[in-house]
């Protein structure tokens, strides 16, 4: 890039509109909602990856196992017809709201003097500090996070409410007053989305994770796809600061890909999904508790 030349940001899209978290901060990027993919003509869809490539260079589209698998499809069509490396398509094993949360947090990241290769890149890294789960009034189709009989059992009973970490560890609970599950060891904030369900466990669950507050968002439409019912509260527990997010990524280790030589961080390419030979990943960076500012 020249120097005085306007640089673009990396466009960050997602697949639905409820997918689009509101902004973090003033440098929060706007996502690009790519509405109703399976529903429109192909070439209709072709020509607005043709306009975003256009635009900003390269598009990262980050979109979770509960979109339909139309969806998938088209995503997949669009990028092979286009022939184009400036498009990565990723879909990491991240709830709804985990997967809304992450892309914000590349929204964030998309504004600083990251290159498209590294930012796309990141998000593999950014998933490891993303603790997500939610409250469930019954798991008898969570297929998700391993459940025991006794819990498919009890979820039949009037009034049971169960406690479900799904990532990074699935972790399980019937809910009451003594019940627990392990959080991230360092502060963060936690997003929570209710949808068909009362309950007030989760500010407890937040205070006993150590974080800074509750912030809501509307509950997205693929989480009752995901969790199996929509007799749910899902939460989320999330890194905010933009100077904790942009040093965990710039403490990373950058190489080029020996492929399409683009810089990245991790040991795989997400615009050409080549593997670097004898990479050795490192080990995520452990957090320091850290106060609000």
């Amino acid at each position: 890039m020249k120097s005085g030349e306007l640089r673009v940001p990396t466009a960050i899209a997602v697949t639905s509109a409820d997918m689009a978290l509101p902004v973090q901060d003033e440098r929060t990027v706007p996502a690009v909602v790519l509405k109703d993919l399976d529903q429109r003509p192909l070439d209709h869809t072709l020509a607005e990856f043709v306009a975003l490539i256009e635009q900003y260079g390269h598009v990262v589209v980050v979109y979770s196992d509960a979109v339909p698998e139309a969806v998938v499809r088209r995503l997949h069509t669009l990028r092979s017809l286009l022939e184009s490396d400036r498009i990565a398509l990723f879909r990491p094993g991240l709830p709804p709201l985990g997967i809304a949360v992450l892309a914000r947090q590349l929204r964030q990241l998309a504004s600083c003097d990251l290159s498209p290769g590294v930012l796309a890149s990141a998000g593999r890294l950014l998933t490891h500090y993303i603790h997500s789960g939610a409250v469930l009034g019954s798991v008898a189709k969570l297929d998700r996070v391993p459940v025991g009989l006794k819990a498919h059992a009890k979820s039949w009973l009037p009034g049971t409410h169960f406690g479900v970490v799904a990532h990074p560890e699935p972790q399980l609970v019937r809910i009451a007053p003594e019940a627990v599950l392990s959080g991230p060891e360092f502060s963060t904030w936690m997003l929570v989305a209710r949808g068909q369900l009362q309950s007030d466990w989760i500010g407890g669950l937040a205070k006993a994770w150590g974080a800074y507050g509750l912030r809501e968002t509307p509950l997205p439409a693929e989480s009752a796809v995901w969790w199996g019912t929509g007799r749910m509260i899902e939460f989320t527990s999330y890194l905010a600061d933009l100077s904790v997010l942009y040093q965990l990524v710039t403490s990373v280790r950058q190489t080029s890909c020996h492929w399409c030589g683009i810089d990245v961080i991790g040991d795989r390419c997400v615009f050409c999904s080549a593997t670097p030979p004898d990479y050795d990943p490192p080990a995520p960076r452990a957090l320091e508790q850290r106060t609000p500012a």
